[in-house]
């Protein structure tokens, strides 16, 4: 038996999923994903000298933002009011590679999965912004669900890690 994709009705039409029947759940998602630097930018990253300013201190905030406004971005998320967003980096200077990591949590009726997402998405992106005039070559990549918990289906942990 193939899934039912739940953001259709029985007409084929887009919609937002009825969770009024569901019990609020305590929720938690995490995800990932990084950005590929050149050194002239990993040197202005981690000695604060990029023009623009605090490189991660902003892409923090801005993907705490994007966390908080994802039902704006995705139409069929519902508008949630969490409980918790973090961006946490990781740095391998000798690679180039500068890793985020969003962890968000609500007591809801749906999943903050798409939140996490986002939320790594924005800070990757605010790296780019904040660092184009250094080197426009960064690359974005691998954006992951590492990680949820809550709600019908339980926990889940990407074997990706």
């Amino acid at each position: 038996m193939e899934p039912k994709f739940n953001h259709f009705d029985d007409n084929g039409n887009a919609v937002m999923v009825d969770v009024s029947g569901k019990a609020p759940t305590e929720r938690l998602a995490v995800a990932r994903g990084s950005i590929r630097v050149s050194r002239p930018v990993m040197e202005a990253v981690v000695h604060r000298t990029a023009a623009k300013g605090d490189v991660l201190g902003v892409a923090r905030v801005a993907g705490i933002m994007g966390t908080k406004r994802t039902s704006d971005l995705i139409p069929m998320c519902h508008p949630l009011n969490l409980n918790k967003a973090a961006v946490d980096f990781e740095l391998d200077e000798a690679a180039g590679i500068i890793t985020a990591v969003c962890t968000v949590k609500v007591s809801g009726k749906t999943g903050v999965e798409m939140e996490a997402l986002t939320g790594v998405s924005v800070t990757l992106l605010t790296i780019y912004d904040m660092c184009k005039a250094i080197d426009k070559t960064m690359e974005i990549t691998d954006i992951h669900l590492v990680h949820k918990e809550g709600g019908k289906s339980g926990s889940f942990d990407n074997p990706r890690g």
